[in-house]
């Protein structure tokens, strides 16, 4: 969805409602986040009991400033992924990775792919868009010896679901829920399109 239609409210409630009752490992990643939502999401999760600040805790936490330079936020989510890949292929676990807000990854792209002189493509976009996100995308994967399930946020620019980096983006996912300003507008939360919504 778009700005403030309760993308980041959502996510966290799954993580505090499913991460919690999964009782698995789990990986947070935010991706572009505001210092005020890592750390609000940190002290839910010790006040849930999600994270266990005298015992062993199952959730990992990585964030990636807005204010950051756009090779670091690039990085995040890989992070994230190298992490959910660990706890998958030398732990044998089953792992739920979040990831807040993957635009902020293809956004970090451009920025760097702009950096570097490279001639934009579609609507500004780093003309490597479609393979950035395919060797991102293609990590999240079950082996033999353990799964990763993802849950991605996807910020929507201009609510224009045909903008080519959350196009980009959706066609990786299995399932998508779309948010809705028109439906947020109401007072209607969380704001689901079940029309948009595959």
């Amino acid at each position: 969805g778009g700005a403030g239609v309760g993308k980041t409210v959502l996510i966290q409630e799954l993580i505090n409602n499913v991460a919690k009752a999964y009782g698995g490992y789990s990986v947070f990643t935010g991706v572009g986040e505001r210092t005020r939502e890592g750390n609000d999401l940190y002290h839910e999760m010790i006040e849930t009991g999600v994270i266990n600040l005298e015992g062993d805790s199952k959730v990992a936490l990585v964030f990636g400033q807005m204010n950051e330079p756009p090779g670091a936020r690039a990085r995040v989510a890989l992070t994230g992924i190298t992490i959910a890949e660990y706890f998958r292929d030398e732990e044998g676990q089953d792992v739920l990775l979040f990831i807040d807000n993957i635009f902020r990854f293809t956004q970090a792209g451009s920025e760097t792919s702009a950096l570097l002189g490279r001639i934009p493509s579609a609507v500004g976009y780093q003309p490597t868009l479609a393979t950035d996100m395919g060797v991102m995308q293609e990590r999240i994967t079950t082996t033999k010896k353990g799964s990763i399930t993802s849950v991605q946020a996807v910020y929507v620019p201009a609510d224009d679901l045909t903008d080519p980096a959350p196009a980009t983006t959706f066609a990786h996912l299995d399932a998508t829920t779309v948010l809705s300003r028109g439906i947020a507008e109401l007072g209607i939360y969380p704001a689901v399109d079940p029309l948009d919504s595959k």
